[in-house]
């Protein structure tokens, strides 16, 4: 009976070690890149005999072969989603380019001489990380009261269009609150009430983050007058402008005026005058032989 538990004991532990050799934890390599990256997983080959082969599955789908020293790709495999992304080294690596979230999953690696798994890699492929965008919260804004100030001012930091990122709010590296969404292509949004200190929001995946610290003049208008008086403001400046606009205006009007008016003095002052010459006439004749027949009358004297 000793012997009989001591052969299975034997047993169980030959299969638990030839499953952690090929399939267990420490043989699964985890790789986590951002879409349009590059990925290289390694065989664990420093070289390839010229007789050796080997095979990459995707899934359990075959997507290259190595054999004779020749690369074969199955394209159309998997749905064709490797098409024209493919490539392997001189040790049998297997490199995909422009990497896509649908090319997430597990990969082996297989000798197909020795007929032996080389390598398991389990890869994440993350969508790019966008810029959290802060915002004044105006739903939470209008319902508050009139007397709220800057110390209370509602805050909302979004993304659109994620998966798998986590949002969270800071104040200095304290971790205040934080959401997280695993499935693909939702927005995310994360509410603050200002308290009048140092804020950042971060969204952030395994393998990166983006940071947007928070504007404090974003909430300054928070402790304004209702919006009446802003509406009254915004009309004395429209009507400032527009008296400034006619004031201009009333301006080059008369200086265009006086220009014109000194021209044409200057224009009057030019003008030439002209001088007629002066003409003689001789006394005719006439006249004095009329004085020369001139008849004296006698006077008498009384």
């Amino acid at each position: 009976m000793q012997k009989k538990i001591y052969g299975m004991f034997k047993i169980s532990c030959l299969c638990l070690w030839s499953l952690s050799g090929v399939f267990g934890v420490d043989s699964v390599k985890s790789v986590s890149v951002t879409e349009g990256d590059l990925v290289h997983l390694n065989s664990d080959l420093t070289e390839i005999q010229r007789d050796d082969e080997m095979t990459w599955k995707f899934n359990n789908i075959m997507i290259a072969k190595l054999k004779d020293s020749k690369s074969r790709f199955y394209e159309d495999n998997a749905e064709g989603r490797f098409r024209d992304r493919l490539k392997l080294d001189q040790t049998g690596s297997l490199i995909i380019t422009n990497t896509r979230i649908t090319h997430s999953g597990e990969y082996t690696v297989i000798g197909t001489s020795t007929d032996s798994t080389l390598n398991i890699f389990r890869l994440t492929v993350y969508a790019p990380v966008p810029v959290p965008v802060i915002t004044r919260d105006s739903s939470q804004n209008s319902s508050s009261s009139s007397s709220s100030s800057s110390s209370n001012c509602s805050l909302l930091c979004s993304v659109l269009n994620v998966s798998d990122v986590t949002l969270s709010w800071y104040k200095g590296n304290s971790l205040l609150s934080s959401i997280s969404v695993s499935d693909l292509s939702r927005s995310l949004s994360l509410n603050l009430e200002y308290l009048d200190d140092f804020y950042s929001c971060v969204v952030n995946n395994p393998i990166r983050n983006q940071t947007t610290h928070l504007n404090t003049e974003l909430c300054q208008t928070c402790s304004d007058p209702p919006d009446s008086v802003s509406l009254i403001v915004w009309i004395c400046v429209i009507a400032a402008a527009g008296f400034l606009l006619i004031v201009t205006t009333v301006g080059i009007f008369f200086i265009c005026r006086k220009h014109r008016k000194t021209d044409q003095e200057v224009q009057t002052g030019d003008r030439e005058i002209t001088y007629a010459d002066p003409t003689f006439y001789k006394r005719h004749k006439s006249r004095a032989t009329e004085q020369d027949n001139v008849v004296y009358a006698g006077v008498s004297r009384r």
